[in-house]
């Protein structure tokens, strides 16, 4: 008999954010030098956008510039994938134009990419991650950071130069929250709200794990009555604290998730379903090891009438920030057949009741059940220790 094993992990999430800008002149401050605007960017008076309407903003402190410049001479795109800076040479307003050649965008000093001779600017254009950019994570937005910089040199033989060093930092903020385009774009999967970025992706990982949870398991073999040691994992990053869960998992005889027969291990947004029936002992694991991990044990099966000793788990594995507490969407619940009540690895136990019911939201807001046949599944399986003679495979 041939053996074989594969674990699947399927995952699916995306951020659309729309263009956004402001213009250079025409606005209030708030503070000396700083700019917090959104609308339409262009060198004349500009069509400001409602603040209400949550959306991508720049931010710009011309502090180091004012001289006698009576117009903020930095004009900032914040786009999907990249930033335009377009200046006036005419920089602090005396009537002296400075050279192109002395400006530069990031700590890289990257040079401007376009110059207009009759309106006297210099633009330029780099990626949300290019000129030495930097990014800062905040639970509501996504914050990158650069700065335009005036170096001034010696023209010709001359030892001296005429204006001062200047320094324009630079920020684009998206939030995190809303689900925005610039070509309205209608996503035919719910958009996942807690993904970090469109350029800066979550790692995530599924693991077999031996008996004590200390390392992966090296064999993917199984005889009935044993137990499946699973863990699921997101890595740690540059983002804000991170809790992971397990949305549901399905069972199957081929790659295809879809295909039939098919069996919820877990399904409702976290509900540990399995564990509900009656000749099973699968739960989660509680408390977790750490918040970016969620460790659950499932009774080995095999699919009743079929032969076959492989088996695929698909599982769809999401994140939330720590600092929110869990609900009836993002949940880990196991039942607890001592009690006849489902328990959840953290929250109020209410988040749970949902399991019992089916009636659990979920994202797309509808509600649906991997095995609508059952209130219950497993029937098609068997967990026969007596069995034993045949290994299951996943």
């Amino acid at each position: 008999m041939g053996f074989g094993g594969s674990l699947g992990v399927a995952l699916f999430c995306w951020l659309l954010v729309e263009a956004a800008s402001y213009s250079p002149w025409g606005f209030p401050r708030r503070d000396p030098g700083v700019l917090r605007v959104r609308g339409d960017s262009s060198w004349s008076q500009p069509h400001i956008s409602s603040f209400s309407q949550p959306s991508p903003w720049a931010w710009v402190d011309v502090s180091q510039l004012q001289a006698a410049a009576p117009l903020h001479p930095v004009a900032v795109q914040c786009q999907e994938a990249q930033v335009v800076v377009t200046v006036h040479r005419d920089l602090f307003g005396t009537g002296r134009l400075v050279r192109a050649v002395d400006l530069t965008l990031g700590s890289a000093a990257c040079l401007p990419v376009a110059q207009s001779v009759a309106e006297s600017t210099v633009t330029f254009v780099a990626g949300l991650h290019e000129c030495g950019s930097t990014l800062q994570m905040t639970p509501d937005s996504l914050i990158y950071k650069t700065s335009l910089s005036y170096k001034p040199t010696p023209s010709g033989n001359l030892a001296i130069v005429r204006t001062n060093a200047a320094v324009v930092p630079i920020e684009c903020h998206y939030p995190r929250k809303s689900n925005v385009s610039s070509n309205a774009v209608r996503p035919t999967w719910a958009p996942f709200h807690s993904t970090l970025s469109a350029e800066e992706r979550l790692m995530f990982s599924l693991r077999l794990m031996n008996d004590d949870w200390s390392a992966e398991r090296l064999s993917n073999g199984f005889q009935l009555g044993e137990s499946l040691h699973l863990q699921a994992d997101v890595a740690p990053g540059d983002h804000v604290p991170l809790r992971l869960f397990v949305d549901d998992c399905v069972a199957t005889l081929s790659p295809d998730r879809n295909s039939s027969p098919r069996y919820a291990l877990i399904d409702l947004s976290g509900c540990l379903v399995d564990g509900r029936s009656d000749d099973t002992t699968s739960a989660f694991i509680s408390p977790r090891p750490r918040q970016e991990t969620l460790q659950f044990m499932v009774d080995a099966f095999k699919f009743a009438g079929d032969d076959r000793n492989l088996i695929y788990i698909t599982c769809h594995l999401k994140v939330s920030p720590v600092d929110q507490a869990p609900n009836t969407l993002n949940k880990a619940c196991s039942f607890n057949k001592a009690s006849s009540l489902w328990a959840p690895v953290e929250g109020t136990g209410d988040i749970c009741s949902c399991c019992e019911t089916g009636s659990c939201p979920l994202y797309g807001g509808y509600s649906r059940r991997i095995n609508p046949l059952a209130r219950w599944p497993g029937r098609r399986l068997k967990r026969d220790i007596s069995s034993k003679q045949g290994s299951t495979f996943l």
